[in-house]
């Protein structure tokens, strides 16, 4: 079972039942997702701080991931939360030529394998992973 939490969907005129369904539809075909997940759509700014304090990178990003269950076992069925700047979402789709909703889906599937336990560092591992993200995506 996933259970979706939003913070500031309106704020950035996305859906939550529309960007619920993502999750749902990623938690069927990955089974590692489950639990709770928190979506909070945020500006550059607020991003840029956390990508600093958490990555050392004093730059905005797309997408952060927190999973609650890093490091430390947590009981209960917490997965993460995951930070999308909407700003970085915009930019992009018009950078790749592609609607803010289909990049704004990559970058939701993109966040939610990583509380999955996918990474990307390796060459092997970012083909595994960014295969399944656009399985996910279609």
């Amino acid at each position: 079972m996933i259970k979706v939490l939003f913070v500031n969907p309106r704020r950035f005129s996305i859906s939550p039942a529309w960007a619920r369904k993502i999750v749902v539809r990623a938690a069927k075909i990955e089974k590692k997702i489950k639990g709770a997940v928190e979506i909070a759509l945020v500006g550059d700014t607020e991003i840029k701080k956390l990508n600093h304090v958490w990555r050392g990178k004093n730059k905005p990003t797309d997408v952060l991931s927190f999973s609650w269950g890093e490091g430390e076992k947590i009981s209960g069925d917490l997965l993460g939360q995951i930070i999308i700047s909407f700003p970085r979402i915009k930019a992009q789709a018009k950078e790749y030529k592609v609607s803010v909703k289909e990049e704004f889906t990559r970058m939701l599937v993109h966040g939610l394998l990583h509380l999955a336990g996918y990474d990307h560092v390796k060459i092997k591992e970012a083909t595994k992973m960014f295969k399944l993200q656009e399985k996910i995506c279609r």
